[in-house]
């Protein structure tokens, strides 16, 4: 079979699969969209989007290729009700020719059932754009149709600067050459530092693409980009994640240590979840209009059909429309979608109450007066409200700051406490550390108590960074003094690199002098001068298996025992309590 035969099977039966690539708001710490991406039938050469793309530019069947891909791509979107904005890849090359019927795009985005104003076009150069005329008319033809634009791949390609200049794009995304190891290479920071400064200055948003590790995350976050794309947080796949990794968040995040997860267990949409009777999309005007003069406290009324949510009448436009002369007369008795919104917010009960407040930042305004419709898998719900979710969150801040140590933001001793109780309720073992500075004392006195802090600051970012955040808790007791409640199957592991680690990153604190003695004089409680090593860390751990213990009182109890063990070690300082302990042994 021919090449171009090949093709004419894969359009006619449309043999093409959708997958989406988050791209993450660095500001927020949430999904800002996806970007939309194609793939070919599996197992084939036409599966790479390069391959597939070249092969139908060579048979002449580009144009409806493309559209076909961008169609595939929409009803995908529209079917996993993927939060936040579609970035949807057009060919510059493609709107440029003259005899491109437009509109096509957007009737497929509307007979999906998708909001226009969600819909980014990301132009992708493959080749020269040579009539810029003509693409600026294309361009500003979209822009009135609802639409914003993006431009792929700056830094690369033939015109991409030009383009920039040209057509003035909400967004902006750079090459992926300047994203790598930009840590490590100081004239790519400098390029992005000043294509950040123009983005700035012109009203667009710059796309960090390809960012791969968490170093490279650091580097683009300090610079000030405000979105990143690449595999830290997830490579293109037909169901992609709803939210980020834990561990990107973590470092997008420093300041927010006592999350509402942690004193919350999960403060989802389903948190804030209002019971709203719906309306089915044949109900009357006037019975509309009955519900919002009988409910003053009722701002929006979901439309369902067959349990899923097809729209939203919002209060003050209902209510708006029909006050005017004679549209009692005209809605009346007519069904209640002539007036409902098409595209409201959707949700799933599940998307944490973060990823929440950042899709309705970027959504309309009405979303967050008039509420939003809360799913499940799809079913409708109920209703959620932006009074709702600022009333929440900033009861779970009240909490995070009431309990969280105020050096490290780290949880203390309540959540500590709380955490210990609710693995003891479980049935499987964990492990109970007690992490302290070895002669953390001495330091504070010689190098000051701001110095004693950022090392005990350091001390809880190793923690953090070393432990898994999805099976290990992480606690500041006070001082110098920190816990571990561990599952993770390689804890033993993790706790001696924290010790490994911690050995090497607190010597930039120090005095270089100090680090080559393994130590500094001073003087001890009783004035006399004492030589005192360096500051290090020793780890005490006991192993709680279920039933062994009743309460945290307990297992503080055991914690402190094996602490004081690890510290009388000499050379190792990571003390395993093996002994095998009777029932209660602790117990009052």
């Amino acid at each position: 079979m021919s090449v171009c035969l090949e093709l004419e099977r894969i359009e006619r039966q449309q043999l093409l699969t959708a997958v989406f690539q988050p791209l993450a708001d660095l500001r927020l710490g949430n999904v800002f969209g996806y970007e939309g991406l194609i793939r070919g039938p599996q197992g084939t050469p036409w599966h790479n989007p390069m391959a597939l793309f070249e092969a139908a530019e060579q048979c002449g069947c580009f144009q409806s290729l493309e559209l076909l891909c961008r169609k595939v791509v929409v009803q995908a979107f529209v079917a996993q009700r993927l939060p936040g904005k579609l970035f949807l890849n057009v060919s510059p090359d493609c709107l440029s020719q003259p005899d491109y019927r437009s509109g096509r795009t957007l009737e497929a985005i509307l007979e999906a059932g998708l909001d226009p104003r969600r819909v980014i076009i990301e132009l992708t150069e493959h080749k020269p754009a040579n009539d810029y005329g003509l693409l600026g008319e294309a361009i500003a033809h979209y822009r009135k149709m609802g639409f914003t634009v993006a431009i792929d791949d700056l830094g690369e390609g033939f015109a991409s600067l030009r383009l920039w200049s040209e057509l003035r794009p909400e967004f902006v995304k750079i090459d992926r050459h300047f994203v790598h190891n930009i840590q490590q290479q100081p004239i790519k920071t400098q390029f992005l530092r000043s294509i950040q400064q123009i983005a700035e200055n012109c009203g667009t948003r710059v796309i960090a693409e390809g960012i791969e590790t968490l170093a490279e995350l650091q580097a683009i976050k300090d610079l000030g980009i405000s979105l990143g794309q690449g595999y830290v947080f997830a490579r293109p796949q037909p169901q992609p994640p709803l939210q980020l990794p834990q561990e990107t968040l973590d470092l997008l995040q420093p300041g927010n240590k006592v999350s509402a997860a942690r004193l919350t267990a999960k403060a989802c949409a389903e948190r804030i979840l209002q019971r709203v009777a719906p309306v089915t999309p044949d109900t009357p005007n006037h019975l509309v209009f009955q519900r919002f003069r009988d409910d003053t406290e009722l701002h929006g009324l979901p439309v369902v059909l067959d349990g899923r949510p097809v729209g939203l009448l919002r209060r003050h436009l209902f209510i708006e429309t029909m006050a005017r002369p004679f549209n009692h007369e005209l809605f009346d008795k007519k069904p209640c979608t002539l007036l409902m919104d098409k595209y409201p917010l959707v949700v799933d009960k599940d998307l944490s109450l973060h990823s929440l407040s950042g899709l309705l930042v970027h959504s309309n305004r009405q979303s967050l007066v008039d509420g939003f419709i809360i799913s499940d898998n799809g079913q409708y719900l109920g209703m959620g409200t932006g009074y709702d979710l600022m009333r929440e969150l900033t009861e779970i801040q009240i909490t995070a700051a009431r309990y969280a140590n105020p050096i490290t933001l780290l949880p203390g001793n309540v959540p500590i406490n709380e955490h210990i109780d609710q693995l003891l309720r479980g049935e499987h073992a964990f492990y109970a550390c007690y992490c302290d500075l070895d002669h953390f004392k001495p330091l504070n006195d010689v190098y000051g108590y701001r110095c004693g802090d950022e090392v005990i600051q350091l001390a809880g970012k190793i923690l953090e960074r070393v432990c898994n955040s999805e099976l290990d808790f992480v606690g500041h007791i006070g001082g110098d003094d920190f816990v571990l409640l561990m599952r993770s199957r390689d804890w033993q592991e993790r706790c001696q690199s924290v010790i490994d680690m911690f050995d090497q990153l607190v010597r930039p604190l120090l005095l270089e002098e100090h680090v080559r003695a393994g130590g500094f004089v001073a003087q001890d409680r009783r004035g006399q001068e004492v030589f005192h090593p360096l500051v290090r860390m020793s780890i005490g751990v006991v192993r709680i298996e279920p039933g062994r213990f009743v309460s945290h009182h307990e297992i503080s109890r055991a914690m402190s025992d094996a602490k004081a063990m690890a510290k009388k070690q000499s050379g190792q300082r990571l003390f395993i309590e093996r002994r095998q302990l009777p029932e209660a042994a602790y117990s009052c």
